[in-house]
């Protein structure tokens, strides 16, 4: 047996049910196929290198199976189908799976360690909104007087964007000079 990896990239808008219903569509084709499912990866919404039907970002998943390669082409067909998925890929992960017995047992402990991440990214993000909460309760300044971490990542832009454009001019009248002593 190989093992596949069915890559797709989802529109942003689509809600987490959506995403799930998505999901379950290509396990239904994967398990119909009497193939192996192993896991998925969530690799989380992200920028696209370039536009997609006019988005700009969309949620990367990628299903990770154990096949023939027969299932593929039915995979790929109802990717084309579903509108609300921008892109899809498939490639061979492993050429040859000796022991799938034991690649199960690997892909059963990716994918509870892949749910812990999320619970703990979840709790995280609920920490860091009540934090937020709390700030914007107490106003834009902390008591020390210090400027709002925004404001700080902006001067911090605009002094990198100086830097930047300080070096170029500095390069520009090297470049001159250079042209000056050749004449």
């Amino acid at each position: 047996m190989r093992e596949y990896e069915f890559n797709f990239v989802v529109q942003p808008e689509i809600t987490d049910e959506g995403i799930a219903r998505i999901c379950e569509k290509f396990e239904g084709i994967v398990e119909r196929a009497g193939d192996v499912r192993l896991h998925y990866d969530e690799l989380g919404r992200r920028r696209l290198a370039y536009e997609i039907r006019n988005f700009q970002k969309g949620h990367y998943l990628a299903l990770h199976f154990l096949s023939n390669g027969k299932v593929v082409p039915e995979l790929e067909r109802a990717a084309r189908i579903d509108d609300s998925i921008l892109r899809f890929l498939t490639v061979v992960a492993n050429a040859n799976v000796e022991d799938v017995e034991a690649r199960k047992q690997e892909a059963v402990g990716l994918e509870e360690d892949r749910k812990r991440k999320a619970a703990e990214r979840a709790a995280r993000e609920a920490e860091e909104a009540a934090a937020r909460a709390s700030r914007d309760a107490e106003g834009d300044r902390d008591d020390e007087g210090e400027r709002d971490t925004d404001d700080s990542d902006r001067d911090r832009d605009r002094d990198d964007r100086d830097d930047r454009d300080r070096d170029r001019g500095r390069d520009r009248d090297r470049d001159d000079e250079d042209e000056e002593d050749a004449e």
